[in-house]
């Protein structure tokens, strides 16, 4: 794969006790050491201008104001410093470079994976929230519509908190499908099944709320039962995956019980379902906490592209999780 990266993004620093933590590159960037065919690519800083097509001009000020006045608490989780500004740019423009190189033709090993960060899925329209200020998917799902021949654009969010920034920004437009699956009941305690869009968005925001303890077989049928035949009548020009890797059976934050290997079937999944539209795909990181875990996940990501073959789980859906994919299939109007 591409990756996405630039030293920039290490000048965030919340402090050392946040997990959010510069460490999670540079885990990222060791792990991929030992793979073959990583190649990495520093994209240009997004303007404000990109930013504010999707975020509100004043709240964009805010930020830089903000940072540049030496930054702080926004809020109780999500800290700046003065250097938040340009890694904040800088990640934004790193996502709109994944999208950019995947509807220029990469694809297979040449994938684009964007790893920048402060991560972006919390951002609201005006607000930031959960680490993220620039809500990076948005931001390059926007450019790619404003910039390219795309007229629809589909993001798939496996982050196991819930994407609410993307799910705003896009809740009332008929050209970004917005799904998303992570714990129910997790922060920021939003996206539930009922919350499908509105206006000319109205069917285009998919919410899978999963129970504490749901699996790979879980997560899998949410993809192949929901996910694929939703994507297959919107048929998207891109696909962009809000690649989180909190929903590990071993990440500090959450319950859900993903095993490593879930990572590459999810990838694969989603690769075929962008296939199936003759979609470009672009993968965007967003959380992952354990440092270790994010390494070897990502990695793993890398390594389906590299020609790894999955290993499909045993198992059947857990009564809780098919009671989860029942309510999503009914407010959506699929069979399942």
């Amino acid at each position: 794969m591409q990756f996405g990266y630039s030293d920039t993004c290490l000048a965030h620093d919340p402090g050392p006790r946040h997990p959010e933590s510069p460490d999670r590159l540079r885990a990222i960037r060791e792990g991929l050491k030992r793979k073959h065919g990583v190649e990495y690519v520093e994209a240009d800083p997004a303007s404000v201008e990109t930013i504010t097509a999707v975020h509100d001009d004043a709240y964009v000020e805010d930020v830089r104001e903000f940072c540049a006045e030496g930054g702080g608490s926004w809020d109780p989780d999500t800290t700046a410093v003065e250097e938040t500004w340009d890694a904040a740019l800088q990640s934004a423009g790193l996502a709109c470079w994944a999208a950019d190189a995947a509807l220029s033709g990469a694809d297979g090993r040449e994938t684009p994976f964007s790893i920048g960060r402060p991560p972006g899925h919390h951002a609201v329209v005006d607000d930031a929230m959960g680490f993220c200020f620039v809500n990076n998917v948005a931001v390059a799902a926007q450019h790619a519509l404003d910039t390219s021949d795309a007229e629809r654009v589909a993001i798939v969010d496996w982050d196991v908190h819930h994407g609410n920034g993307t799910q705003d920004i896009f809740y009332d437009r008929g050209n970004v499908f917005v799904v998303s699956l992570h714990e129910q009941g997790l922060y920021p305690g939003t996206g539930e099944a009922d919350e499908i869009g509105e206006g000319d968005g109205e069917g285009t925001t998919m919410d899978v709320p999963m129970p504490a303890g749901a699996d790979d077989v879980d997560y899998l049928a949410a993809l192949d039962s929901l996910v694929a035949p939703a994507f297959a009548d919107f048929d998207p020009d891109l696909v962009l995956v809000s690649a989180g890797f909190d929903a590990h059976r071993h990440d500090p934050i959450s319950r859900v019980r993903l095993t490593t290997e879930a990572y590459a079937l999810m990838t694969d999944r989603v690769r075929a379902v962008a296939a199936a539209s003759d979609a470009a795909l672009a993968f965007v990181l967003e959380g992952g906490y354990g440092l270790e875990v994010l390494a070897d996940t990502v990695s793993l990501v890398h390594e389906t592209f590299d020609g790894r073959e999955p290993i499909e789980p045993d198992g059947d859906v857990s009564d809780d999780a098919e009671d989860v994919l029942a309510a999503v299939a009914d407010a959506h109007g699929i069979e399942r």
